[in-house]
């Protein structure tokens, strides 16, 4: 019996130190990532992104397994932590993974700060009966825009004074995600609801290049049910929602901006588009934050040749094109371009680093780089345009490119002025929640 107990105890010794080695090994692998990304300066997470409290921490490792991006999260001497933090974009899988509650998902950065609107859990802002939802709210994941939408219009349809005949329920600015989940909640409800918006069905999604791939996660919409898309196009996400648009009888006025808002005394708002007004008990902001493009505020940059999105690859064939900007939409203009025939392209970027922009973008540029499709400038800054040449400060030394075309990616403005005037209180946050 002693024998077999030596036996028995001498295997557990063996399963115990092979455990032990294989996490050791992945520990040394976790801390590798970590520390490529802080040599590579890519420690700045682009969206929200998870704040781990080392005391609760168990290193269960639930995080890790749970993020959908993999090796975002690493286990670092029996803890989580963020090893890749600019591959993570705001999924909130490894919070919801957590047995300890020991994840806070948070916006900004110490040194980066996000503006945000404050909103309720319910999505109402500090403003009775005015919702927002989606990209303007932070949230620029397909999947959680929509789950957004839908839960914003839940919480409309339980406001006092729904049904009035004097006046809509409901006005939804934006049909991209949020706001095409929020419409046929809206009809799923019963409300009666205007959705208008600026451009065209899918909001910025319409505006992303040629071929683009969109990443979102299955999820269900209002009356159409669960749809199962993982990563697809754009224009197959396209194609799916006018094929909802279709089915389900979806109603937007497309080509309407709106231009005020306001709050009447008695709790409804008069809503100011280019085509009219409405009168509303509550409206929702389901609209992006890039609506007003970042500028250069540079010289010649008015000239035609300079354009703040990329549509189509192709029409930039053999041009000498010069793309601005460190985010994944600058590095993705700039690779698809650069697989055009006869071009020549150069991508600036001030920082030292894309920490914006996700592994797969920067891996396609250090390709196109190597294989000399692509002219990359590091510590750039574009000091002037003129219809042959870009001026540019490279590493404190003036460049001079030939140039035919100009694409800047430098994000969009938030709205702020315009959400103030309204009343929304909006917050930076510097990592916070």
């Amino acid at each position: 019996m002693g024998f077999e107990l030596l036996i028995y105890a001498g295997v557990l010794v063996l399963i115990w130190a092979g455990f032990a080695l294989a996490r050791l090994k992945t520990q040394r692998r976790y801390r590798r990532m970590q520390r490529a990304s802080e040599a590579a300066g890519l420690t700045e997470p682009a969206s929200l992104h998870p704040l781990i409290d080392p005391v609760r921490c168990v290193g269960s490792g639930a995080c890790v397994r749970a993020c959908p991006e993999q090796d975002v999260l690493g286990l670092i001497d029996g803890r989580a932590a963020l090893v890749n933090p600019t591959r993570c974009i705001g999924h909130g899988a490894c919070a919801a993974a957590c047995p300890m509650d020991a994840i806070t998902l948070v916006f900004g950065t110490a040194q980066r700060g996000v503006d945000i609107p404050v909103v309720k859990p319910n999505f109402e802002t500090n403003v009775p009966g005015l919702f927002i939802a989606g990209e303007l709210g932070g949230m620029g994941l397909i999947k959680n825009a929509i789950e957004q939408g839908r839960q914003a219009v839940d919480a409309v349809a339980r406001l006092d004074g729904i049904g009035a005949p004097d006046r809509l329920d409901l006005v939804i600015v934006g049909a991209g995600p949020a706001g095409i989940a929020a419409t046929l909640g809206a009809m799923e409800h019963g409300l009666k609801a205007v959705t208008i918006e600026q451009d065209s069905l899918g909001g910025t999604v319409y505006h992303f290049p040629r071929g683009k791939v969109v990443m979102t996660a299955p999820g269900r919409l209002p009356i159409v049910g669960r749809f199962r898309f993982a990563e697809t196009s754009k224009e197959q996400l396209l194609e799916f929602w006018r094929q909802v648009e279709r089915d389900t009888g979806f109603q937007a006025r497309y080509g309407e901006r709106l231009e005020d808002l306001s709050r009447e005394p008695d709790g409804s708002f008069t809503v100011t588009t280019t085509a009219g007004m409405y009168r509303t008990r509550a409206v929702l902001l389901a609209i992006g934050r890039r609506g007003t493009p970042r500028k250069l505020d540079v010289p010649g940059e008015n000239l035609p040749k300079v354009v703040y999105r990329l549509t189509d690859p192709a029409q930039y064939r053999g041009r000498r094109v010069l793309v601005v900007g460190g985010g994944d939409s600058a590095l993705e203009a700039a690779t698809s371009i650069a697989e055009q025939p006869d071009t020549t392209v150069t991508l600036s970027y001030r920082s030292e680093a894309f920490s914006r922009a996700k592994e797969k973008n920067r891996a396609k540029v250090a390709r196109a780089e190597g294989e000399g499709r692509l002219t990359v400038m590091l510590e750039s800054q574009v000091r002037e345009i003129t219809p042959d040449v870009v001026r540019l400060e490279h590493r404190g030394q003036p460049v001079e490119i030939g140039n035919d075309a100009v694409i800047v990616c430098a994000g969009g403005v938030l709205p702020t002025p315009f959400l103030k005037k309204i009343g929304i209180a909006v917050e930076t946050k510097y990592g916070t929640t």
